[in-house]
């Protein structure tokens, strides 16, 4: 198992420590070998993504979905359990979790529904209008520019 030290990348760079926190999280959750609940992230759009997340099991309620930090959390926790059921086999898996996704800037979660055991989030990208690009025009000895564009990316 390797395990990198991003002490020199703090050290040698100025306002980039959430880069090396990010890749240090990666890692490390990574490293863990954390694999429940399964799930997929896709990409439905242009500027949209859904994250699916196996729940069977669990109901709406016993389901969280918080953005926080710039971070997607999803967690579930079973309400009190049936005691008196005499299991044969027990192979779903109904254990307390957390699952945290990283999003990049201006990501944002617009909603989420549960669908056949699964639950969907569906999240957009927004870049605000102030950060798009611009184009700029130039003005020659004889024009004056008037006014600037946006350029649709």
């Amino acid at each position: 198992m390797r395990t990198y030290d991003f002490t020199p990348l703090y050290r040698s760079t100025v306002g980039f420590d959430r880069l090396a926190g990010m890749l240090d999280q990666v890692l490390t959750n990574e490293n863990t070998g954390q694999s429940y609940p399964p799930y997929n992230i896709e990409k439905t759009g242009e500027n949209a993504y859904r994250i699916t997340v196996a729940v069977a099991g669990f109901s709406e309620d016993e389901l969280n979905i918080e953005a926080r930090d710039g971070q997607l959390v999803i967690s579930g926790k079973k309400a009190a359990e049936d005691k008196e059921a005499n299991y044969l086999h027990r192979g779903i898996a109904t254990r307390a979790f957390e699952r945290r996704f990283q999003l990049a800037d201006h990501v944002r979660a617009t909603g989420a529904k549960t669908e056949n055991g699964l639950l969907h989030v569906d999240l957009v990208r927004e870049v605000p209008e102030a950060l798009k690009p611009r184009r700029i025009a130039i003005e020659s000895g004889s024009q004056k520019a008037v006014e600037s564009e946006t350029v649709d990316a």
